[in-house]
């Protein structure tokens, strides 16, 4: 509940409010205000009258939302899996990355030191469950940190608002004496039961328990899936400019790959502000690759664009994208192939210039040449393209094709003569006609069939023509003719 960095006494009592319909309410309240007696939904004059001394603040919504979005990619910097736990908490799945901080009381530690450098204060918690963790975080020690054994010791004292229940929910058992959570665990099961069947999870005291419990499974729903390849750098102190670390990031993620046989073909480079910023830099291949030197090169010019802040002090190199790669022997002396391979030039070339600026021709279901070929960006090309039967087709096609001027023609064969750019040609060989009828599912009603040849005419040049349409076909006039492409 700080603002600009600015956190009040941990031992001042501060609120936040929101209007209600008989006044403002209280929205937040911090670990002073709440045992000075300030409960969530109580109107603030019935708080002052309870705590004299209470410090009031207006509470931003929209902006508190933005900031704990942010907050929460942040948070990354400790586990790869982070969520916002309503709106004003964060649920981080630390499985597997305490390790890399000593243990989780120097998580915890870490993440207190990180926070107050932001002007936060935190209520920390690990617990087995998302619900042990929310409930001990809101309502337990400042730090708990709770074993899969202790959880239903740690859960028995601490009131009935940390199983995550509506108001109405938290009434009926404060009503009927059920105060703690221990004291609804010991209620038998069957009561509950009956009494809660038809109430929905919110309002469900036994699914709720159940969940706390580890009974019941809650994992967390990142937005975004946990990357399996990851290499990050801490640094000690915070800095300004990340392109010394990259090599060594991409070493490291490759020496990953290597391991697990496979090459990647997305990289997300994320350095992490001490002012709770993060910036993110995308890469892309055209193939898979675990080469660190190529993937270095990928980040250059890039990484000039970040705004630094105050200084980075983690850095974090992700392959968002990894396919199966082998290794395979190029050359009889065992060597790497030196020659430069199209695939790094459009990597190299995709990262300078952007991804839409180098493209490459994909082939599409369709036996109307123009659509049978569109351009793509080239990092794209790997999987795309449509199955086409191979015929015959120019190296160049015209678009649009352009119209010629008969001068003589067969009867259900080519022009003798034809005038194409200001020129006159003569036919001296053909072959066709492939007529390729109008789509019907795509084209407007009324358009007309084409027949193409391959000609040549008395200088020996090759060209690909068409006639659109019939004599008397109903589709429009006489035929015209069009020239669609040259053949090499």
């Amino acid at each position: 509940m700080a603002r600009n960095g600015d956190a009040p006494p941990d031992d001042v009592a501060v609120i936040l409010t929101t209007e209600g319909p008989h006044g403002p309410v209280i929205h937040a309240a911090n670990r002073a205000a709440r045992l000075a007696g300030a409960m969530i939904g109580a109107r603030v004059v019935d708080a002052r009258a309870v705590c004299a001394d209470l410090r009031v603040e207006y509470a931003d919504l929209a902006g508190d939302a933005a900031a704990l979005r942010r907050l929460m990619l942040w948070a990354r910097r400790w586990c790869p899996w982070s969520v916002v736990d309503g709106a004003d908490g964060l649920i981080l799945e630390t499985t597997g990355a305490d390790h890399l901080f000593g243990g989780e009381a120097a998580m915890l530690t870490d993440m207190e030191t990180c926070l107050s450098g932001l002007g936060l204060g935190a209520q920390l918690a690990v617990a087995p469950t998302w619900g042990a963790a929310w409930a001990l975080a809101r309502h337990g020690p400042v730090r708990a940190i709770c074993a899969e054994e202790g959880i239903a010791p740690a859960l028995a004292p601490l009131p009935v608002d940390g199983l995550r229940l509506k108001g109405d929910t938290l009434l009926l058992l404060r009503r009927l004496g059920l105060k703690t959570i221990g004291a609804i665990a010991q209620v038998p099961r069957l009561s509950l039961t009956r009494r809660f069947a038809r109430a929905d999870l919110a309002a469900n005291p036994l699914m709720r328990l159940d969940q706390a419990m580890g009974h019941l499974a809650e994992p967390v729903a990142s937005r975004d899936a946990a990357p399996r390849i990851i290499a990050r750098t801490r640094l000690p102190e915070p800095i300004q400019d990340p392109t010394a670390y990259v090599p060594d990031l991409c070493r490291d993620l490759c020496h990953q790959l290597a391991r697990q046989g496979l090459g990647c073909r997305r990289l997300h480079l994320t350095v992490y502000r001490t002012d709770g910023e993060i910036s993110r830099i995308e890469a892309a291949t055209a193939a898979p690759t675990r080469d660190a030197d190529h993937l270095h090169r990928l980040f250059e010019g890039k990484l000039e664009r970040i705004n630094p802040g105050f200084g980075f002090d983690l850095i974090t190199l992700e392959a968002g994208v990894v396919e199966a790669l082998e290794l395979t022997q190029t050359r009889l002396d065992g060597k790497a192939e030196e020659d430069l391979h199209l695939p790094r030039l459009i990597d190299r070339l995709s990262a300078r210039f952007g991804a839409q600026a180098v493209q490459s021709p994909a082939l599409r279901a369709s036996h109307v040449p123009e659509r049978a070929e569109i351009r793509i960006p080239a990092l794209h090309m790997h999987g795309a393209g449509a199955e086409a039967t191979p015929r015959e087709r120019p190296v160049r096609l015209l678009h649009p094709p352009e119209e010629v001027r008969v001068l003589y023609a067969v009867p259900e064969g080519p022009p003798v003569q034809f005038i194409w750019r200001r020129q006159t040609h003569r036919v001296a060989r053909y072959a066709g006609p492939e007529r390729i009828a109008p789509e019907w599912w795509r084209d407007r009603p009324g358009t007309r069939l084409r027949d193409y040849f391959k000609v040549e005419d008395q200088s020996g040049k090759r060209l690909w023509i068409y006639r659109e349409g019939l004599h008397d076909d109903g589709r429009g006039g006489d035929p015209r003719w069009f020239v669609h492409g040259m053949f090499a």
